[in-house]
């Protein structure tokens, strides 16, 4: 085991996160290509003849141009192990982000240069902030008009409650970018302009910023522009402090194009000088270090049909301490029972390889014949504990869902027990409905457009979906429920959920307020007593 703590400070692994459509995507395909894991980097704006973006892989994504699941990423950079989590932007998603959130150890969050600080952006934020995980800020989009620096600064300082310390700054005047300002090493870095959209590294021209060179490049304006904010950054900016970083206090902040790679490498060697190696988790036995001997890990994500001829379903862990071996007997805590971990694979989008061995930090996926569940804990044999628990959203809108054709009701219940266990939707049953159908419940409406395509391409049923009138769901708790004496329920419906706990759907808060007045011996919980709200 001595190579362990070596093997576990070269890991970092982090998440992306940002507003819909800030270019979380595209900046994770620059960090692939410079990384040597692609020679060509796809646009996600898809044109005619192009390629599409490698992390997206469900056909969906590639038709939309947006990422609706969690992207596995992993490439090696100047020593470095990097582990990427790329995931979904689109609000409707959220679950599958926060859950992503809790394998991360640092986060990168995007913002558009002429937006600023929007609202998934500030969502996420907040989980981060929870967690206590460093916050990395990349301003993106410098080839394009953007907004005044020192105003994103402050936006970032007030919405967010964070100071931020521009490790570099954009080079120009109104909006209008050609380069950036390397502060640490006083140097100026122009990118060329190429028509290809950043598919390949571009060259770029460095140099100090008192050469007399720069002066007549960028224009005698541009260069005392630049000259006066290096001035008033040095004299009234925040000092660069690594634990104010590391306790989520501080921002380093960065300026760039992932379109046309402005910035890009400077960001990521950067990045992995500063991001923290592989954390310690919070366990029902307390802290548990990534130095601990023995092996212990958790499934944050499980994904079905990634790869379509084969039918099979994967369970992504995140490693939390010891050492990984293929083929090792490990304790799965929630069954109580001893699991054989025989096929692990590393990602870099579908392609896949089997790998021998793997470090604190790193995901992995595993063949999962349907034991394992969003949560889960593994650990070494011998050991009992679990680890933290992962956060429950209840849903807000429903609907009813059966399959056209009846001949396929065993397709249908296969692919609507596996998308459940995935976590993409909610699924409630009606006891007394006779037909086969489920009722099932999601954060945001995109979620019913994926389900629905995911089952006629993944599945081969067609379905019939009825919107219900509900955006209210509560979990009953009480001494001896007997839901058909509840009072004013008129209007509302019951339903159990896959663990045959009683639920209300109601539509809307005022109605709930209502019934939960004429039934005070009832408790309405936001999410079931077992799932604590993390």
């Amino acid at each position: 085991m001595s190579n362990l703590a070596p093997e576990t400070n070269k890991r970092r692994t982090f998440a992306i996160i940002s507003h819909p459509d800030a270019g979380k995507t595209t900046l994770t395909e620059k960090l692939l290509l410079y990384g040597g894991a692609i020679r060509l980097a796809g646009s996600v704006k898809a044109r005619k003849a192009q390629k599409h973006a490698v992390s997206d892989w469900m056909e969906i994504e590639k038709q939309r141009g947006i990422s609706v699941t969690s992207s596995v990423l992993q490439f090696d950079y100047d020593g470095y192990r990097v582990n990427i989590l790329d995931t979904p932007g689109h609000q409707d998603f959220s679950e599958d982000t926060y859950r992503t959130l809790m394998a991360a150890d640092s986060a990168v969050m995007l913002i558009d240069v002429a937006k600023g600080v929007e609202e998934q952006t500030k969502k996420l934020f907040q989980v981060c902030k929870q967690r206590g995980i460093p916050v990395f800020t990349f301003v993106n989009k410098l080839d394009r008009y953007g907004r005044n620096p020192f105003e994103l600064m402050e936006e970032i300082e007030n919405i967010l409650g964070i100071r931020a310390f521009p490790m570099n700054w954009p080079i120009g005047i109104d909006g209008n970018y050609s380069g950036i300002y390397v502060r640490k090493e006083a140097k100026i870095e122009l990118f060329e302009r190429g028509g290809v959209h950043g598919q390949w590294a571009l060259p770029s021209t460095q140099g100090s910023v008192d050469d007399p060179a720069f002066k007549e490049i960028l224009g005698a304006d541009i260069h005392q522009a630049l000259c006066d904010d290096i001035a008033l950054l040095d004299a009234a900016g925040e000092e660069f402090d690594f634990d104010k970083v590391a306790r989520g206090e501080l921002t380093p902040m960065f300026f760039g194009s992932a379109m046309t790679n402005f910035g890009v490498r400077l960001f990521l060697e950067d990045f992995l000088e500063l991001a923290p190696p592989p954390m310690p988790r919070v366990s029902s036995e307390g802290l548990i270090n990534p130095s601990d001997d023995n092996f212990s890990a958790f499934v944050f994500k499980i994904q079905a049909n990634m790869n379509p001829a084969h039918r099979d379903r994967l369970a992504f862990m995140r490693i939390c301490s010891g050492k990984f071996e293929r083929g090792m007997t490990v304790y799965h805590a929630q069954s109580g029972k001893p699991v054989k971990l025989a096929q692990p694979q590393q990602f870099l989008a579908q392609e896949r390889t089997i790998i021998d061995e793997a470090y604190p930090g790193d995901i992995v996926g595993l063949f999962d014949p349907g034991i394992f569940g969003i949560g889960d804990t593994l650990c070494q044999e011998g050991f009992n504990f679990k680890f933290q628990d992962f956060p429950v959203f209840p849903p807000e809108q429903f609907a009813r869902v059966q399959a056209k054709d009846t001949m396929k009701r065993k397709q249908f219940v296969k692919g609507m027990t596996q998308l459940t266990q995935e976590g993409a939707v909610q699924v409630f049953r009606q006891p007394d409905y006779g037909v086969e159908s489920f009722i099932i419940g999601v954060v945001g409406s995109l979620q019913f457009e994926v389900l629905e395509y995911r089952l006629k391409h993944e599945y081969g049923v067609d379905i019939l979906m009825n919107r219900l009138p509900y955006s209210v769901a509560r979990w009953l708790s009480g001494e001896n429920i007997d839901v058909k004496s509840m009072k004013n329920m008129d209007s509302g419906l019951f339903v159990q959920d896959i663990k045959d706990r009683p639920v209300a759907l109601i539509s809307n808060e005022w109605q709930l307020r209502w019934v939960m007045e004429r039934n005070p011996d009832i408790e309405f919980l936001v999410v079931p007593e077992d799932a604590r709200l993390v």
